[in-house]
């Protein structure tokens, strides 16, 4: 009844402006110009004196409400675009290529280059060409790694051991400015995949070391190189995509484990390898280790606090002291633990090579000193639990020669804690 009765009173209005305007068409022509005239001045008016407030309204409504929307975001980007920028242009001066030069004769034969080691099938993230350059002693120029500045009054420079391995080879360092200098290895660590290269020159600025105990996953970095081993310095963006991964690079030289590593989508090319991965903030929190060619933008980074101990030896002692327990183990996984009937499904397992002289348990050593025997199993050291996740090597790289250790052991179905004094590796 509502609805009809509404319906009614608009039918009603709609007759009474029809009949409205059949009057007002009914009118003298003279009357209908002059309110023609009335109504334009009196529209004009009211657009002058009441136009301008109606349009700031209309201006605050779809301008500015839209536009305060947006300011937010737009500011995010400016500012991480920014930081950016001044992250890369606060650590770039301090990032070299490292240029090897060898006797092409043992390098190519007639069927091409040799095999070298590989990280998931890339040459080992090094990037090895086409000889471009002879030296006038006849050597030549044959790829190229990346490396950074870390103290600038002694010239070091940080890079990867694979990057440096060759011992016959010669090395130069090339600045992002076009500058060259002769380079020498100092100290390649056997434990991880590091070394140290030093130069003369002492101009080259050095970098901020990072924490990369506090990375968080989605956390954005860049990673910088020699890309190709030909484009110098190239930039590339991208988060940190996992913490604390355990891979294992494989190559025509044998397989390599790496620990903890980071997990980065930032694009890692050959040639990469030794570059800094840093953080916004413009520290170094990586360095470029490897990628993984069966995914896609799937690299991974040594965290910078696993270089800052291999530093700290080599300024210290002038080279990179390990700590020595001596023995020879295996990772106990809870499958290894069913097919050879463990009671412990974690730890590290003791236990022969595979000729007569690789005991479980060198003579002399300091696990031998302490009594650990062949098929021990070691469960902590110092309280923390070793396994797959936090291997017995990582443990022990946290200590120095000298140090006292409790390792927490089974043997022979009991548990003990043995107290060893660890000792410096020695080759």
């Amino acid at each position: 009844m509502f609805i009809e009765e509404n319906y009614e009173t608009e039918n009603n209005s709609l007759t009474e402006s029809v009949k409205s305007e059949k009057t007002n068409r009914s009118q003298p022509l003279w009357l209908i110009v002059v309110l023609s005239l009335l109504a334009g001045f009196l529209g004009g008016a009211s657009v002058l004196v009441f136009g301008q407030p109606y349009l700031k309204i209309i201006n605050s409504n779809l301008v500015s409400q839209p536009t305060s929307l947006s300011v937010e975001p737009l500011r995010q980007v400016v500012e991480e675009e920014s930081s950016t920028t001044e992250a890369v242009k606060k650590v770039a001066p301090a990032v070299v290529s490292i240029i090897v030069t060898k006797d092409l004769s043992q390098i190519y034969n007639y069927t091409g280059p040799l095999p070298f080691d590989d990280f998931f099938g890339w040459p080992f993230n090094f990037f090895f060409q086409q000889p471009q350059q002879r030296t006038p002693q006849g050597k030549q120029e044959i790829g190229g790694g990346t490396g950074f500045v870390i103290n600038q009054a002694k010239g070091l420079i940080l890079t990867n051991r694979h990057v440096v391995s060759d011992t016959e080879a010669e090395y130069s360092v090339l600045t992002n400015d076009g500058r060259r200098f002769p380079a020498k290895v100092v100290a390649r660590d056997k434990i991880n995949d590091m070394a140290l290269v030093q130069i003369e020159d002492k101009s080259l600025p050095a970098v901020s070391l990072g924490n990369s105990d506090t990375l968080q996953i989605g956390q954005t970095v860049i990673a910088i190189g020699n890309a190709l081993g030909e484009y110098r310095n190239t930039v590339t963006k991208g988060v940190i995509s996992g913490i604390g991964r355990n891979v294992v690079a494989s190559g025509s030289g044998g397989a390599e484990s790496l620990e903890g590593v980071i997990q980065t989508d930032a694009a890692i090319n050959p040639g990469n390898s030794g570059g800094p991965l840093i953080n916004l903030a413009g520290e170094v929190i990586g360095i470029n280790t490897a990628i993984n060619r069966e995914g896609q933008l799937i690299g991974f980074a040594i965290p910078v606090n696993e270089a800052k101990r291999m530093i700290d030896s080599y300024e210290k002692y002038g080279r990179i002291v390990r700590p020595y327990l001596g023995i020879r183990y295996v990772m106990v996984t809870p499958q290894l633990a069913r097919t050879n009937n463990l009671e412990i499904d974690y730890g590290a397992l003791l236990v022969r090579g595979e000729s007569r002289d690789q005991l479980a348990v060198v003579p002399g050593s300091p696990a031998d000193k302490a009594g650990l025997r062949e098929n021990d199993i070691i469960l902590e050291v110092n309280g923390q639990r070793i396994s797959t996740e936090f291997s017995l090597v990582r443990a022990l790289s946290r200590y120095s020669p000298g140090d006292s250790i409790t390792l927490k052991v089974y043997s022979k179905g009991d548990t003990k804690e043995v107290k060893v004094i660890l000792e410096e590796f020695k080759e």
